[in-house]
């Protein structure tokens, strides 16, 4: 079942208060990138952009519309609304399950480095490091954030990222950047001084 935190509630009942338009809920949706990734997105919906497949979740102040497409990924979902350097914002996440196949040690191993040793370091550049995918010994990640089209990606990539992976895994050989940096909202460079 899906879970909102008290804080997204609130702040989720607060905006539909703000809306100068009728608001008749929020349209949660999921789409699954890889099977260790899914991508979340939400969105106030007024009357008759709902539909009638939707699950709809009941909420104190609102209700939730997920298509069924999505049912199986938000079902999992917590959503929490976070206060953070950068700003604040809405942050859907799940449980991460391994598909079939996938060495659970080796796949937690190397979450473990991203969350321990790269994303602390990429997050004062307002960046993040997910991991896509685990196949054989080759691992697939996207860059996210600041770090989403910065001149310094493949940098960071190779000299950091890459010898943290396999300083930790050395049963991984190579590691792939699967970002769209075309697409970077906010790349993150500071040019020498």
């Amino acid at each position: 079942m899906l879970t909102i935190t008290d804080g997204a509630r609130e702040k989720i009942v607060e905006l539909i208060g703000k809306s100068p338009n009728p608001v008749q809920g929020l349209r949660v949706g999921a789409k699954s990138v890889s099977p260790l990734k899914v991508d979340y997105r939400m969105a106030f919906i007024s009357g008759g952009q709902e539909d009638d497949v939707d699950q709809v979740i009941p909420f104190e102040g609102f209700d939730v519309y997920v298509d069924p497409e999505s049912q199986a990924y938000v079902n999992e979902a917590v959503v929490d609304h976070v206060e953070g350097l950068t700003g604040s914002g809405f942050k859907i996440e799940r449980p991460r399950s391994l598909p079939e196949g996938v060495d659970g040690d080796l796949v937690s191993r190397v979450q473990a480095v991203l969350e321990e040793r790269i994303n602390p370091s990429v997050a004062g550049h307002g960046g993040r490091v997910s991991l896509i995918d685990v196949k054989e010994k080759t691992v697939f990640l996207q860059l996210e954030g600041g770090c989403q089209g910065c001149g310094m990606a493949d940098v960071t990539l190779k000299q950091g990222i890459e010898v943290m992976i396999k300083e930790s895994c050395p049963e991984i050989e190579e590691i792939y950047d699967v970002t769209d940096h075309a697409n970077g909202k906010n790349p993150y460079y500071q040019a020498p001084a």
